[in-house]
C-alpha cells in the first residue's frame, strides 16, 4: 500500500460531544496510519450531536482500493472509516493528480448536509483554505473530492518536535486569523479549527483544510460560530508557544493543562514565551474577558482578532546563523615531509634552514633580466596612455554629441556616464499581505553582484497576485541621501517594475505605500529605470506589479540583481 501522508485527509475524531475546542480526540493521524482500514462499527462508532438529530444512520460503503468514482477518481488508500462516512487518498486520473476524498451513502442523514457545506466552502475559492474540487451525488453515494497537499506538513506534527518560534507562531495565528475572517464574512464557520486542519506548506505560508465540511461530516453546529472559531484559533496560538493543550484534557498529542488551577497565561508555562503573543492567545481563550491580560477586551470575532494582531509590533524573523570554518590544518604533506618517517616521541627536531637567496652568477643574471622587462613593459604603458589622450583630445567633437532622453526628448544633453551607487541594506516590503513579509532571509541576493542567486516571492495563482494586493518589493537603503539616475533589475522571467522614491528629506524609512512615490517603470527581464526627473532620495522602493509564470503551475517573482548608478 502506497506511504500515507498526513497532509492532506482530516482523521478520526471525536463527533461534538465535548465541548468543540476542548475536545480530546479519540483517534489520532498516528492510529489511524497504523490501522487505516480501522472498522469503527459496534462500540467504537462514534454519535452525532450536530443538527441532523437522533436516527438511523445509514453504514458506512464498502468500498476498496481500486474503486473508481465517476469513472475518474481511483481511491487508494483508507485513511477514515468513522460514524457511517470514510475518508480515502485517491488519484484523479483524468489529471493525473492526488487527491482526498470524503464518502458517505446518499441515505445517510447528514448527506444533504455535507453537500451543502461543501458546494458553499468551493464558491469562496481563497487559496488560504484547502480547496474542495468536486461534491457529487452519484451512484447511491454522496462524496467530496479535495486537494492533496503532499508537501504540507500538520500543525500537530510540527509541535512534536517543539513549540513554535515566536516568528512562526506569529505568522501562522496572523495568516489563520486572516483566513477564518474572510471565511465568515461569506457566512462560512469551521468549528473544527485544530492542529490537524492547520497545514504549513514547503513555502512558509499557511492553510486550512475542512472549513465546514469537516464539522458537516460530523454533524456539529454552534449558536456562536465566530466565538467558536476565535477560541479555536487562541487554543492554536497557545499550543504553538507552549506545546501545551489549553484544557484539563490531553489532545491532539500534546499534554493538557493541570487540573484544578484553571487556564494560565502561556508565558507562565513556559518561560521565553513572547509577551505580546502570550497576551493575544489569552484574549482569544477567555470567555468575557474574565481573566484577559491587562484588562483588554477580549477577542470574540476572527475580526476582532486580526484587528488587535495589526495592533501589535511587528515580530521580525531570527538573523540566520552562520557557522565558523573549520580551522586551518596544514597536513604532513603540505609540511614537506611527506614520505620521511615520522620523528620519535621525545626527540628533538631538527630545524630546516630556508633555500638561499639567489647569488649565484645565475641568480644575478635572472633578477637583471626581470628589471629589464619590468622597465620595458613601464615605458611601453606609458606611451599607450599618451597616445590614448591625444585620441581622445583630437575627437573631443565627436563624442560630446546628443543623446535621446527616456521620454523621447531630443534637445542635446552632455553624455555622461554615472558613477555606481553602493546598496546599503535592503529588506522585504508587502504592505498588503496579512503577514506583511514576503522571503526576509534571501533578500540579501538581490545586492550581492550574482545574477546566480535570487530573492523570490512566495507563489500565486495568477500574474496579479492572485488579486490578493496591488504588488510586493524590496526596499533600498543607499546609506544617505544620494542623486539616483537609473536603476537596473535583472530577474528571472519577464516581470513587471516600477521604481518608486522616498521624499529626501524623510528621517527614517518609511514604513507605507504611499510614502514612495513612482519615479519609473517597465518590465522585462532586464529593465534599466530611469528616473523623468532629477531624484534624490535614501530610500529605493523596487515594487513588482506582474508576475512570470513559474515551472509549477504557479506565478511568482524572482528578483536576481539590482544595481543603481548616479
Amino acid at each position: 500500500m502506497a506511504e500515507r501522508s498526513t497532509a492532506a485527509v482530516d482523521v478520526a475524531d471525536n463527533s461534538g460531544d465535548q465541548p468543540l475546542t476542548a475536545a480530546a480526540d479519540q483517534s489520532t493521524a498516528d492510529g489511524v496510519a497504523q490501522n487505516p482500514e480501522r472498522n469503527t462499527d459496534g462500540d467504537e462508532a462514534q454519535g452525532s450531536t450536530g443538527t441532523g438529530g437522533p436516527g438511523k444512520k445509514a453504514s458506512a460503503p464498502e468500498l476498496h482500493s481500486g474503486h473508481k468514482l465517476a469513472r475518474r477518481y481511483r481511491l487508494e488508500e483508507c485513511v477514515t472509516r468513522l460514524d457511517g462516512f470514510s475518508s480515502w487518498r485517491a488519484v484523479d486520473e483524468k489529471l493525473r493528480r492526488a487527491v482526498g476524498v470524503h464518502i458517505l451513502p446518499a441515505e445517510h442523514v447528514r448527506a444533504r448536509s455535507v453537500l451543502a457545506a461543501a458546494r458553499s466552502s468551493a464558491l469562496l475559492g481563497d487559496p488560504r483554505f484547502v480547496q474542495v474540487l468536486d461534491a457529487v451525488e452519484e451512484n447511491d453515494l454522496v462524496y467530496v473530492v479535495h486537494e492533496w497537499l503532499p508537501d504540507a506538513t500538520e500543525l500537530t506534527a510540527l509541535l512534536a518536535a517543539g513549540p513554535l518560534e515566536p516568528h512562526d507562531a506569529y505568522q501562522m495565528v496572523s495568516q489563520i486569523a486572516s483566513a477564518m475572517a474572510a471565511a465568515h464574512r461569506e457566512g462560512l464557520a469551521h468549528l473544527r479549527l485544530n492542529p490537524s486542519a492547520v497545514l504549513r506548506t514547503s513555502t512558509g505560508q499557511w492553510r486550512i483544510r475542512g472549513l465546514a465540511v469537516n464539522a458537516a461530516l460530523r454533524g456539529i453546529s454552534s449558536d456562536t460560530p465566530q466565538r467558536t472559531d476565535t477560541e479555536s484559533i487562541g487554543a492554536l496560538l497557545y499550543a504553538a508557544l507552549t506545546q501545551r493543550w489549553p484544557y484539563e484534557n490531553d489532545a491532539h498529542g500534546l499534554s493538557g493543562l493541570p487540573k484544578d488551577i484553571g487556564l494560565i497565561a502561556p508565558d507562565q508555562v513556559r518561560a521565553g514565551v513572547h509577551r505580546g503573543l502570550s497576551e493575544l492567545a489569552m484574549r482569544a481563550l477567555v470567555n468575557d474577558g474574565a481573566t484577559a491580560s491587562r484588562h483588554e477586551a477580549p477577542c470574540t470575532t476572527p475580526e476582532e482578532l486580526v484587528k488587535a494582531i495589526g495592533e501589535m509590533p511587528r515580530i521580525r524573523p531570527p538573523e540566520p546563523a552562520f557557522t565558523a570554518p573549520p580551522e586551518y590544518q596544514r597536513t604532513t604533506y603540505q609540511q614537506g615531509s611527506y614520505g620521511r618517517p615520522a620523528p620519535r616521541p621525545g626527540s628533538p627536531q631538527p630545524i630546516v634552514p630556508p633555500p638561499p637567496p639567489l647569488q649565484s652568477r645565475t641568480g644575478k643574471a635572472l633578477k637583471w633580466a626581470v628589471s629589464a622587462l619590468l622597465i620595458a613593459a613601464l615605458g611601453l604603458g606609458s606611451w599607450q596612455l599618451a597616445d590614448a589622450l591625444m585620441d581622445r583630445g583630437g575627437n573631443s567633437d565627436d563624442t560630446d554629441k546628443v543623446q535621446t532622453t527616456d521620454g523621447g526628448d531630443k534637445s542635446p544633453t552632455k553624455l555622461t556616464s554615472g558613477r555606481p551607487v553602493p546598496i546599503q541594506g535592503a529588506r522585504d516590503f508587502d504592505p498588503f499581505g496579512t503577514d506583511q513579509s514576503e522571503k526576509p532571509r534571501d533578500i540579501g541576493k538581490v545586492y550581492d553582484n550574482s545574477t546566480a542567486t535570487y530573492w523570490q516571492t512566495d507563489f500565486y495563482l495568477s500574474p496579479d497576485f492572485g488579486r490578493l494586493k496591488s504588488g510586493v518589493g524590496v526596499i533600498l537603503d543607499l546609506g544617505k541621501v544620494q542623486r539616483v539616475g537609473k536603476a537596473t533589475v535583472t530577474f528571472v522571467g519577464e516581470t513587471s517594475v516600477e521604481l518608486r522614491a522616498a521624499a529626501a528629506d524623510a528621517g527614517s524609512e518609511p514604513t507605507t505605500f504611499d510614502a514612495y512615490g513612482k519615479a519609473a517603470g517597465g518590465s522585462g527581464t532586464t529593465v534599466v529605470l530611469r528616473p523623468g526627473k532629477s531624484l534624490r532620495t535614501r530610500y529605493l522602493l523596487v515594487w513588482l506589479t506582474k508576475l512570470p509564470a513559474d515551472n509549477e503551475g504557479h506565478w511568482r517573482g524572482r528578483v536576481a540583481d539590482i544595481k543603481v548608478t548616479s
